[in-house]
């Protein structure tokens, strides 16, 4: 049975907000969805193409804000890119991905139209830690590519990857890039300590970056690896070099993440440590 809701506001000819019966307010996305109608009108929830919820007030100032400075037309692909994405993902994503990936592509289309380049320091990293994230984004600048005749600098793909990982772990994007940050000085301070240039698109360099990301989830989730009091005895005197910098890299992520790392990261730390550097 189709739902009945009233348009609350028209945004333009693709987009109004409405008071939904079971969600409160909702916005509609779909062609022509807001051609001469006005507020009070009643209007079927079949009618849109996509159907998102405003979460608080401020999300949804920031998209109304919005909408003035973006193309209609790319408005309505949103739907297209964003359908794509969520049956790639196999999930639904959360619904902050429709404000803040439209707010990003808007403000990207417009610096790739200037010819702006936005360098983005984290790239390796992002491609590392969300290899589907990163193909999918992929996919979603080659769209914007064939339906737009836009081209993307490489860097748009990771900061695209970071939206769709936000929207599906429910993560928010600074808390994200403050992870990518943490992860970028920690490998920083494994070459600078050991005075090596590590190959960033080796195997092993993907596996310390992986452990470093897991990490980090096991630091906020209260989570051990598991208490090898002998195999960390063997490895300090094998390996005294790499596990002391396992130690120097435990000490730095308790700073930065203002949380206590478990003692047993440094064992598989020196493993990696000691696989990365032995090859390098």
């Amino acid at each position: 049975m189709e739902k009945q809701i009233k348009i609350k506001k028209v945004l333009n000819n693709n987009v109004v907000i409405a008071s939904h019966p079971t969600y409160e307010e909702v916005v509609l996305i779909g062609k022509g969805i807001g051609f001469n109608r006005k507020k009070g009108d009643e209007i079927s929830s079949e009618k849109a193409d996509k159907t998102f919820l405003l979460s608080n007030e401020q999300e949804k100032e920031q998209y109304m804000s919005l909408l003035p400075y973006i193309d209609e037309n790319l408005i309505d692909f949103m739907s297209d890119i964003l359908h794509h994405v969520e049956s790639r993902m196999g999930q639904e994503l959360n619904q902050h991905i429709h404000v803040a990936l439209t707010d990003h592509l808007a403000f990207a289309i417009n610096r790739a139209k200037k010819d702006l380049q936005f360098s983005n320091p984290f790239l390796l990293e992002i491609e590392s830690l969300y290899p589907k994230e990163y193909q999918i984004a992929m996919e979603v600048v080659t769209m914007i590519y064939d339906k737009m005749g836009i081209q993307f600098p490489e860097g748009e793909v990771g900061f695209i990857a970071l939206h769709i990982h936000s929207a599906v772990t429910d993560k928010t994007l600074r808390e994200l890039n403050r992870h990518n940050q943490l992860i970028t000085h920690l490998v920083q301070l494994v070459e600078d300590t050991m005075d090596v240039q590590i190959d960033k698109k080796s195997v092993d360099y993907h596996r310390l970056v992986q452990h470093l990301h897991r990490a980090i989830d096991r630091v906020y989730q209260d989570e051990h690896v598991g208490d090898e009091i002998r195999l960390a005895n063997m490895l300090k005197e094998e390996y005294p070099v790499c596990y002391n910098l396992a130690w120097k890299l435990i000490k730095v992520m308790q700073k930065q993440l203002n949380k206590p790392v478990d003692e047993s990261e440094a064992i598989y730390l020196t493993i990696h440590l000691q696989r990365l550097t032995h090859k390098t």
